[in-house]
């Protein structure tokens, strides 16, 4: 299976969005601050994950939260997660 997932930093609040085909040691590469992106927004907390079957799937949606639409997309499906971290 292959994930993308959102981790929020418990230190400022920003999100990190990421794919990766094994997620459990894709999070402890982030947690023990293997990943320069966000080894300086530690903690980090997995707050969003989607499943794919695919590769490319999961590549593309990994894409789309980059954008603008899937900031603001991830915005309202978070909006109570970001609401307690701010």
């Amino acid at each position: 299976m292959h994930s993308v997932y959102v981790l929020i930093s418990k230190k400022d609040g920003s999100l990190y969005k990421g794919y990766s085909s094994n997620l459990k040691e894709r999070l402890l590469e982030h947690q023990k601050g293997y990943v320069l992106a966000t080894q300086d927004k530690r903690p980090l907390e997995l707050v969003y994950c989607e499943m794919f079957k695919n590769r490319k799937d999961a590549m593309q949606r990994e894409v789309f939260f980059k954008t603008g639409w899937g900031r603001n997309y991830l915005k309202k499906v978070l909006s109570q997660t970001l609401k307690e971290v701010n």
